[in-house]
C-alpha cells in the first residue's frame, strides 16, 4: 500500500519585523489568543499542558521546543483525542520575515471546509502581522 499524502496549501504573510522578534512573540503560547483566533480565544497552563477553549471544545496545544530555526510547529489535540500536526515557520526575509503555515486537507474535509480553514489561517497570520508590527521597537 502506498503512503498517504494530503493536499496541502502553504499560507504566508510577510511581516516587517525581524524574524527573532516575530518568533519570540509567536512562540509564547500566552499570546495565541491575541493573534490565533482560529485556534482559541483563551489558553492557560493546566498541569503542565497548554489548554484552550475553541469552537471544537477544550483542546490541548503541544508546542515545538524553543529553537534557533524559527520552527513554531504545534500539535492540537482535539477533545476526541485526534492529534492534528500544524507546521508553522518564521523565515528571515531581509530585515523582516515571512511566516508560513502548511495547511493539510485531512480525510473527510470537504472543499468548503478546507477553504474555510485556509481563510481562518490567513486571517490569523494577518492579525499576527498587525500585532507584531505594532510592538514597540524595544521589544526586539
Amino acid at each position: 500500500m502506498a503512503p498517504m499524502t494530503y493536499e496541502s496549501r502553504h499560507i504566508a504573510r510577510t511581516i516587517d519585523r525581524d524574524a527573532d522578534t516575530v518568533y519570540l512573540y509567536a512562540s509564547d503560547p500566552r499570546h495565541l489568543p491575541d493573534w490565533a483566533a482560529g485556534l482559541s480565544t483563551t489558553i492557560s497552563l493546566v498541569d503542565g499542558q497548554w489548554v484552550a477553549e475553541s469552537d471544537l471544545g477544550r483542546i490541548t496545544v503541544e508546542l515545538a521546543d524553543d529553537n534557533p530555526f524559527g520552527v513554531l510547529d504545534h500539535t492540537v489535540v482535539l477533545p476526541d483525542g485526534t492529534r492534528v500536526h500544524n507546521p508553522l515557520r518564521v523565515v528571515p526575509n531581509g530585515e523582516g520575515c515571512d511566516v508560513v503555515f502548511s495547511l493539510f486537507r485531512l480525510p473527510g474535509v470537504d472543499e468548503a471546509a478546507f477553504e474555510a480553514d485556509a481563510a481562518a489561517v490567513a486571517a490569523d497570520l494577518e492579525t499576527l502581522k498587525s500585532v507584531v508590527e505594532a510592538l514597540p521597537e524595544e521589544v526586539s
